[in-house]
């Protein structure tokens, strides 16, 4: 017992452990309103592993679900999917700050921490000022979204309800969580481009991170952004363009998809359908309809993912950028990695190389366990499994028919990769003091 209270006092709360226990924290408490009766339009529970598995696609942002949200889930549980998205959108401590700045509370040195690390920031200065942008650019971008789909809402399914689907799908496009109400995602919009475009726009937005749309906002020409900027907007442009073209070409006859669509129609379809797996979810196409082709592009552009502070998950456009150039550079001999005239630090490299790893190896190691415990095509679980380690939600159709522990591994899986896979490590482990020497280098034969 002494042994065990030891432990307890010597547990260290660092910001990577509070990040991932305050998302704990938030799964249980939206598993616990989910599970009442009050939560269905049957009157019904769901049952506490259900509640959990649509907790934790909403704190998490993913968007995979076992039941149709509109047609299962009372206006009281959509109120409570819609916060869980909300808050696990913009984050734990962006939804604290706004509460201490509303009551007047100092941010203390710890908090400022933490903020830091779910930010993704190098240092600690005027991160509150960040913060404070972050929260009224936020909403701002949410409620002029909410008021760009109202306009195609409201005609369809009148004022109150056309309201509501307004302001939910502002929120969950911009928060790239993928839950819908019009019970198809928007394929029956597919041939509307104000609906398609306001939501890749928020999509776009909500993926690009925070940081990158405050310093566009602000310096507004090319040469005065900073380096980070300029990666992230090059690659996500890079990815939506090729993907999109990839996606055309592949499905272009594809009469289950796009193929009875006419051209105007396709580009659009096409476009959208590089955008979703900036970690989204929303599809105004039948993803389980695809060719195996375009299916298996679709987990890239998921693994990828969205961009570093973002709402997005994937092991980020910038990581993936730093590697594919590093090992550019590699091919040709250079030693320095050099990104629009600047140097970029081996740390960052091996940071990068160190999040794709484990991003990889989770999904493999996932995808095995699967394998044994669900009886799928193996496609469809490697599809499933990267949607739910990035934060995606989109599903080849075997999300509702997976077994209670299939369930439970997808869970794991959108918690692991909400957090972020070094941070959950960070979290569960303990950091070694750097050591004062080195010893010998030695040689390893690879490749």
């Amino acid at each position: 017992m002494s042994k065990f209270k030891n432990r307890i006092m010597k547990f260290d709360l660092n910001p990577p452990r509070v990040l991932a226990l305050g998302f704990l924290g938030l799964i249980i408490i939206g598993t616990i309103l989910l599970s009442l009766p009050q939560a269905t339009k049957s009157g019904e529970s769901i049952g506490l592993i259900d509640a959990l598995f649509t907790s934790a696609s909403a704190v998490c942002v993913t968007g995979l679900i076992v039941v149709n949200t509109s047609e299962y889930w009372s206006l009281f549980g959509q109120i409570v999917i819609l916060f869980l998205i909300q808050i696990g959108g913009l984050g734990i401590m962006t939804m604290a700050t706004i509460f201490a700045l509303i009551s007047g509370k100092k941010i203390s040195i710890k908090e400022r921490l933490i903020i830091k690390e779910q930010l993704n920031q190098e240092t600690l200065t005027g991160l509150v000022k960040l913060m404070k942008y972050i929260i009224i650019m936020s909403f701002g971008i949410e409620i002029i979204g909410a008021v760009l789909l109202s306009t195609q809402f409201i005609p369809k399914y009148g004022m109150i309800k056309g309201v509501w689907f307004s302001i939910f799908h502002s929120i969950s496009a911009f928060c790239n969580a993928g839950f819908d109400l019009t019970g198809d995602s928007f394929i029956s919009f597919s041939n509307s481009l104000p609906t398609i475009s306001t939501i890749s726009l928020l999509i776009i937005l909500g993926g690009l991170g925070f940081s990158v749309i405050i310093d566009t906002g602000k310096n507004k020409k090319w040469r005065r952004f900073s380096l980070h900027t300029k990666l992230v907007l090059v690659m996500t442009i890079s990815l939506i363009v090729i993907g999109g073209i990839f996606f055309l070409v592949l499905e272009y006859n594809n009469p289950y998809t796009i193929g009875n669509l006419p051209l105007n129609e396709k580009l659009l379809s096409s476009l959208f359908a590089s955008i979703v797996p900036r970690t989204a979810g929303f599809n105004s196409i039948d993803v389980g309809a695809m060719e195996q082709s375009s299916a298996f592009l679709t987990i890239i552009l998921m693994f990828i993912g969205g961009s570093p502070g973002s709402t997005a998950g994937g092991i980020k456009t910038a990581t993936f950028g730093v590697i594919a150039l590093a090992t550019y550079n590699f091919i040709k001999g250079e030693r320095e990695l050099e990104i629009f005239k600047r140097r970029i630090s081996t740390d960052i490299i091996i940071k990068s190389l160190a999040i794709v790893s484990v991003g990889m190896m989770m999904i493999v190691f996932v995808s095995f366990v699967l394998t044994i415990t669900e009886k799928k095509l193996f496609l469809d679980t490697l599809f499933e499994t990267t949607s739910a380690f990035a934060t995606v939600g989109l599903s080849r159709g075997i999300t509702p028919d997976l077994t209670w522990m299939g369930k439970l591994i997808i869970i794991s899986t959108m918690y692991a990769g909400r957090v972020g896979p070094l941070t959950m490590a960070f979290a569960l482990g303990y950091r070694k003091k750097r050591r004062q020497y080195r010893y010998s280098e030695g040689h390893i034969s690879v490749g």
